[in-house]
């Protein structure tokens, strides 16, 4: 089980419609389970209770929970531990999107085509609803329902606070704010997104290895791949902020250039950008060469990046 399976060539034409099979059934799958664990609102807090609900059911691809599925799967879990884990990351990084659409942060009015949080309740509930989420998303990883032994749990637990802390995505998001008054160069704006969208994705991907208590050679592959896949993922998100419309984005567009944010289409221009993520996609892809047939899908989803238009 700590082993990776023998070798298997990276699709050079990968099987996309079986990847959007997935990522929807996934998507279903843990909105369900989202259902079932956020608590409904009650009580005089209710109203924080609907705010949260209102934030997680917003819409959004759920690729985080699919990533946790997926590496889990190649240790052969794909049940209820990867579902609630997968349920946990997608909950904090709906805390994160609350924050970031904070007046005091990126004051964003459209969030996945609805309004944010701040706007649709008020920003004192949109900080408190960020907050509840946040701590939830440790509830549900220290539940005994989502891995039997206390060691794994806590390597899940520790695993996502690194994540999310100073030294992840908080450090990324200060990187980020102070982006407007910096020179920042292509390996400064990596760093800034490595932290603040990567560090995430990194922890996606280890999930499956810790569920499946695979050894650190398999989690640093994973770890490596989910590096390079959450470079392509910024730098096609940048790439909708620059092309793209507010219509067809789901959300505000054009912000990094009007604030003066560097990016990496910024520094490399539009067509540069996109020859740097097809890069890194084939890159994402080998690094899971070790792995057998049960890694298509991950295979397939840095490529699936290139064609997305939100």
């Amino acid at each position: 089980m700590n082993k990776p399976k023998p070798a298997a060539p990276a699709p050079r034409s990968p099987d996309t419609a079986a990847l959007d099979r997935a990522l929807t059934a996934t998507a279903a799958e843990v909105d369900a389970a989202l259902e079932e664990l956020l608590p409904r609102p009650a009580g005089s807090y209710g109203r924080v209770q609907e705010a949260m609900r209102y934030a997680v059911f917003a819409g959004g691809k759920r690729l985080r929970p699919f990533l946790v599925r997926a590496s889990a799967g190649l240790f052969g879990l794909s049940g209820a531990a990867a579902m609630r884990a997968g349920a946990a990351v997608e909950v904090l990084h709906t805390y994160s999107l609350v924050h970031d659409d904070l007046p005091c942060m990126d004051d964003d009015v459209l969030r996945r085509g609805k309004p944010t949080t701040h706007v649709q309740f008020d920003e004192a509930t949109a900080v408190l609803a960020g907050d509840g989420l946040l701590t939830f998303a440790f509830e549900i990883l220290a539940d005994p329902a989502t891995h039997a032994s206390p060691a794994v749990r806590c390597q899940l637990v520790s695993g996502l606070a690194r994540a999310a802390g100073s030294e992840g995505m908080v450090g990324g998001q200060m990187m980020d704010m102070l982006a407007p008054d910096k020179s920042f160069d292509s390996q400064a704006v990596m760093e800034l997104q490595r932290l603040k969208t990567g560090a995430l994705f990194e922890f996606a991907c280890e999930a499956g290895p810790i569920l499946g208590e695979a050894g650190g050679e398999a989690r640093e592959t994973l770890r490596a791949y989910a590096r390079d896949f959450g470079l392509t993922f910024q730098i096609t998100d940048d790439l909708i902020d620059t092309v793209s419309s507010a219509g067809a984005a789901g959300k505000s567009v054009g912000k990094d250039e009007a604030q003066g944010k560097a990016t990496l289409v910024s520094i490399f221009g539009v067509e540069g950008a996109r020859g740097k993520a097809a890069e890194l996609a084939e890159r994402a892809a080998a690094r899971l060469d070790g792995f057998g047939p049960e890694a298509d899908l991950l295979r397939a989803l840095p490529y699936r990046l290139l064609d997305r238009d939100r």
